[in-house]
């Protein structure tokens, strides 16, 4: 690799390139799917010209199921970098892409693997499940993986009296204890998109609009989950929208999968909750430093590749797996 392009990535996260303004971009990615055995895997909190050009969008658990299973070449991974991450310890001969190498994670930052290691050694006797939104070395020092839509029922399949260190997310894992009764010990880790909803903003959001159902992701604080009509997963959330007869609803989670929600019910109204700020949506800033110019790029040159050292996509594929075996006999 050029060592001016690999500084350039390294210093803002992409190589920079100027794209003819004429130039159609949804034409020429798909040209180049075709030229490189492709696949886009996007995320829901993606924008909507990703979702919209993307061969399969989705939630955690979905794209790590579809990672595992394609026979594409390459992955572009259109999400954050612990979601890339996973694609290739599921698919370590494939290459995998990021548009931006710098689409992090809050919640994964929150939890530094050599920190939590002396965290897991002070309960020897406890199981540990973290959740996806970790980096591939704190998957390493896992027993189980989960996502938000199969958590509960990843504990529940434990045995009652098995101990569970449930981390990086405090938030999730509280909503996990209460759902299944079990004494979880958490880490005090946070997501900063689902940490900034502001209960008194929502209760004066939901005094103008009587009638809306308040959904909320189980990543949001207590307090914001208390006034839920509903708390799921984004593919949960998305679901629920669907089959419910309301015909307007108040969304507590990344903007992003509004787009979809707008697709999938065209006649109804969807309100982003709000934020404890200034800004009146809530929207995952490393999330959105994916483009659709990066991703072009990105496809174009095979760059950013993500890579996983050997040994570490060796020790956290088994509680990946472990999690989709679950998953799969659970019917999710």
């Amino acid at each position: 690799m050029n060592i001016d392009v690999l500084e350039e990535i390294n210093k803002k996260g992409f190589a920079e390139e100027e794209i003819d303004p004429t130039l159609d971009l949804f034409a020429e990615i798909g040209k180049l799917k075709k030229e490189k055995n492709a696949i886009i895997l996007a995320h829901y909190y993606q924008d909507p010209d990703i979702q919209d050009i993307a061969d399969y969008i989705g939630d955690s658990l979905g794209l790590s199921q579809e990672a595992a299973k394609t026979d594409a070449d390459v992955i572009v991974f259109a999400g954050v970098h612990f979601m890339a991450e996973t694609a290739k310890i599921l698919s370590p001969n494939k290459t995998v892409l990021l548009p931006d190498v710098k689409a992090g994670c809050s919640l994964a930052d929150s939890c530094p693997p050599h920190l939590f290691k002396k965290f897991k050694e002070r309960y020897p006797d406890h199981l540990v499940i973290t959740y996806v939104n970790c980096t591939a070395e704190l998957k390493a020092l896992s027993d189980i993986v989960c996502t938000s839509t199969n958590a509960v029922q990843i504990v529940e399949s434990l045995p009652k009296d098995q101990k569970i260190i449930f981390g990086p997310d405090r938030n999730l894992g509280a909503y996990v204890a209460k759902k299944t009764g079990r004494d979880l010990v958490l880490w005090n880790g946070a997501c900063m998109v689902h940490e900034i909803f502001s209960q008194e903003k929502i209760t004066k959001l939901k005094e103008r609009h009587p009638d809306a159902k308040f959904i909320a992701h189980p990543e949001c604080e207590e307090v914001v989950l208390k006034m839920a009509d509903y708390i799921g997963s984004t593919t949960g959330l998305l679901k629920y929208t669907i089959t419910s007869p309301a015909t307007e609803f108040i969304v507590a989670t990344e903007s992003g999968i509004i787009h979809q929600m707008e697709k999938a019910n065209p006649t109804k109204t969807f309100i982003p909750a709000p934020p404890n700020n200034s800004c009146a949506c809530n929207d995952c800033p490393y999330m959105k430093r994916n483009t659709l110019e990066k991703l072009y790029l990105c496809i174009k040159n095979g760059l950013p590749e993500v890579t996983v050292p050997e040994h570490i996509i060796e020790q956290a594929r088994k509680p990946i797996q472990r999690m989709l075996d679950i998953s799969a006999e659970l019917g999710l």
